[in-house]
Parts: C-alpha cells; sequence; structure tokens
C-alpha cells in the first residue's frame, strides 16, 4: 500500500509511494514508441478475428471472411503433387524388373518413393534401413521366408501373413509345449538338435546325446515343413534351420521357447492402402536394401508356342534357398523362429 509518493532528487520522477528497505519504486512511464506498438498489435488482433478463423464454436468456428483454411490448402497441394507424380507411378506400375534395371530414372523415383513409404509405414517394426529388432525381421539380410525376388516381396506386401486378406500369406508353427503336444524333456531333445543342424551349433555347442534323440522327434513332427535336413520350405513358408538367423533370439533358451510356443506375427497387408505404383516402389526399395533376389527367368514356351510375355517362375514354387553360412549372419544371430515377416 502507498504511502507517500514523492519526488525523487535524482531523476525528478515521481515515486509510487512503495519502499522496501529503504529502497523507493519510481513511477516511470513507459516509452511511447512502446505504447504504440502495444496499440498496433491490439488493433492487427481484431483485424485477424475478423478476416481469419478466429473463435470457437460449439461444433464449427467462425472461418472469417478470407475464408482461409489451413487443412485445405494442405490438402491442394497434396493433390498436385499427387498429380505432378502420377506418371511416374504409372510407368512404375507398368515396369518389370527388367525395365527397372534399365532405366535410371525409374531406378530413382522408385528408390525415393519406397524409402518415403516405407519410413511411413514399415520402419516402426522394421527398423531404419530394415534392421529389424528382435520379433521384428531384418529386412537388409539376404535370408527369406517366402522368397526375396521383386515379384515375392510385392506380393508379401499387397497380401500380407496372417492378415486379413483372403489370400494372406499363412504358416502357422504348432506350440508344442504349451498345448502339450511334446513334453518338456522332448522339446529339450529336439532344441539341441536344431541347434546341432544350424550354424548356431559353433557357439552353443548342442549335448550330442540329447539331439541325438531330438533326430526322431524331429522327423515326426518338424520334418513336413522344415524339410528333412531343416533346408525349410518356401512353398508353405517354413525357414532354414541351417543358418544362424533367428528371429526372436538365437540362443538355447529362445530357441527352446519358440518351440514351446510357437510364436508367430502378423504383417498387415498394404493392398488396400497403396496402389500399383507406390506397392512396386516399396517393393523395390527392400529390395534393394541389399538382400534382394533375382527375380526368376521367363517360362521357356512350349514346342510351337510362344510364352507370354513377362510369364515368370515364382520363387517360392521354387527349391529352398541353400543354407546360409555363419560368416554372413553377423547381423542376424539374435533373431529367432521365423526367419522374416517378409520372407
Amino acid at each position: 500500500m502507498a504511502e507517500k509518493i514523492e519526488r525523487d532528487e535524482v531523476s525528478g520522477t515521481d515515486t509510487t509511494g512503495h519502499e522496501w528497505d529503504g529502497i523507493k519504486e519510481l513511477d516511470t512511464p513507459l516509452p511511447r514508441w512502446w505504447l504504440y506498438v502495444f496499440y498496433a498489435t491490439i488493433a492487427a488482433s481484431v483485424i485477424y478475428w475478423v478476416l481469419m478463423p478466429a473463435w470457437p464454436l460449439v461444433n464449427s468456428y467462425t472461418p472469417g471472411l478470407l475464408n482461409w483454411s489451413d487443412r485445405r490448402n494442405v490438402a491442394a497441394e497434396m493433390q498436385e503433387l499427387r498429380a505432378a507424380r502420377a506418371p511416374m507411378f504409372e510407368r512404375l506400375a507398368a515396369a518389370g524388373a527388367a525395365d527397372l534395371a534399365n532405366d535410371p530414372e525409374l531406378q530413382q523415383f522408385a528408390r525415393a518413393a519406397g524409402e518415403s513409404v516405407f519410413g511411413d509405414n514399415c520402419q516402426t517394426c522394421h527398423g531404419a534401413g530394415g534392421a529389424g529388432a528382435p520379433g521384428y525381421p531384418v529386412l537388409a539380410d539376404d535370408v527369406w521366408i517366402w522368397g526375396g525376388s521383386m515379384a515375392d516381396i510385392e506380393h508379401t506386401l499387397r497380401v500380407g501373413i496372417r492378415s486379413s486378406h483372403p489370400e494372406t500369406r499363412i504358416s502357422a508353427m504348432p506350440a508344442f509345449g504349451r498345448d502339450g503336444l511334446l513334453t518338456p524333456q522332448q522339446i529339450g531333445d529336439v532344441t539341441e538338435y536344431v541347434i546341432s543342424i544350424s550354424a548356431a551349433n559353433a557357439r552353443l555347442q548342442s549335448d550330442a546325446r540329447a539331439a541325438g534323440r531330438g533326430a526322431q522327434l524331429y522327423q515326426e513332427q518338424c520334418a513336413a515343413c522344415h524339410g528333412d535336413t531343416g533346408a525349410g520350405d518356401r512353398t508353405q513358408g517354413a525357414p532354414s534351420l541351417n543358418d544362424d538367423v533367428w528371429l526372436y533370439g538365437g540362443s538355447r533358451a529362445e530357441i527352446r521357447r519358440q518351440i514351446e510356443l510357437g510364436r508367430a506375427g502378423v504383417m498387415p497387408s498394404w493392398d488396400h492402402r497403396f496402389d500399383a505404383g507406390t506397392l512396386r516402389a516399396l517393393a523395390y526399395y527392400v529390395h534393394e536394401m541389399g538382400g534382394g533376389e533375382p527375380d526368376a527367368p521367363a517360362v521357356e514356351p512350349a514346342s510351337g508356342g510362344t510364352a507370354p510375355q513377362g510369364t515368370v517362375t515364382p520363387t517360392s514354387a521354387r527349391a529352398p534357398a541353400a543354407p546360409a553360412d555363419a560368416e554372413r549372419i553377423d547381423a542376424g544371430q539374435d533373431r529367432g523362429g521365423e526367419a522374416n515377416a517378409t520372407r
């Protein structure tokens, strides 16, 4: 509370009458330029209220005389961008692997578009650059469960894995422990046998006696999908067990846990979200990450006939890939079970 207003002898300015420990507060007026700027901002705000969207209402807002909408402007700009890119996406949708290989301009466009789509939709699970994570497969190596050609990758992207798409890729590993199909000891024996036929044996050193007991169980329970030697079978999405690539972890405990639980992930189908050109760009980007396989050659025409142009043999119908050696698998040692969600 002001007690006594007096004039300061040094500055000649009146005080406010407030005093604290002998210090008196001066009542210095604001500079005129500051006041003018302040009044101008008030006037500008009133003009903004009139011209631009400003006041919220119950279910809407005041649109302003200019009827400005950032949402509408962004949508228009996106439409213009899509229209500008449409010719390249059409070329990409109509191009085959051979066309892409001979068209640097289309390659550059597909790589840039695919990288953008991957970053927005795939990177959350598969990691930057397709590095993967436990339960999310690496896309940058050369291990594929469903095939690694452009055609195979694009088909996987289109239908998904265990997705709601009617043509989805499906493979199912039984939960031998959870469902009581094998006893704990039998699961341990099969685990040792799987380690013994894989490149992981070099670091895990399987129990030879247990592996011997597990060999017969493997032939009875696992060979129908994974093959007699564990080479896998792409026609039914059964991964090779001969390499050291594990989706859920390559330790002895994780391999056993996979046999017990039969874990399997879900990859969505992108057919409903992306057009043909975008799917082709994404497939090209994944293929070019480092582990893509060449597309199958055109089918030879029967005698007296002509093969349809562009006809290829899907890699999923070919023999399984040869087992990977331990040297090329450094980045994949901590994955387990199924080799890759797109593989």
